[in-house]
């Protein structure tokens, strides 16, 4: 229910806002590198849907360096290896929505989806029925992906 009642969306960039707190857990930061940081993403379309994110505010992947591209590459490994663990899913869709007309919701600040996927699971409701079905509280998903990222 508190992902349903969300107010309205903050202004500005949540994901430069994320990079730049000093409080991890508030934000739904799992991890850092040097580079870029795994983060939740606060509407996933399923449990357990993250995001590798470049530390600046860029939007396009012409903008990025080699080791900004690896840092989100190897963020999203870790992360894939942490659901595994914690969530056993059946397969992932990784991808990169690069402007409006490619569905990005954060124009400016390049990221990659991680998204767990499940045979038979109900990722189909966002388009059928303008739904999205989450079984589990941010708090649980975030409490079990940092334990696997830690140990």
């Amino acid at each position: 229910m508190a992902y349903v009642g969300a107010g309205q969306p903050t202004r500005g960039c949540f994901l430069c806002a994320a990079q730049a707190a000093t409080d991890d857990a508030a934000h739904y930061v799992l991890d850092r590198a040097k580079t870029g940081f795994l983060i939740l993403n606060a509407f996933p379309y399923s449990a357990g849907h993250l995001m590798a994110v470049v530390n600046r505010h860029a939007g396009d992947l012409d903008e990025l360096s080699e080791e900004e591209q690896l840092d989100v590459m190897r963020l999203a490994r870790r992360g894939v290896d942490a659901l595994r663990r914690a969530y056993h899913p059946d397969g992932f869709n990784l991808g990169v929505n690069m402007g409006r007309a490619a569905g990005a919701g954060v124009e400016g600040h390049l990221h990659l989806h991680v998204v767990p996927r499940w045979v038979g699971d109900t990722n189909f409701m966002p388009v059928v029925g303008a739904v999205k079905v989450i079984p589990e509280a941010l708090e649980e998903t975030f409490r079990r992906l940092r334990a696997e990222l830690t140990r």
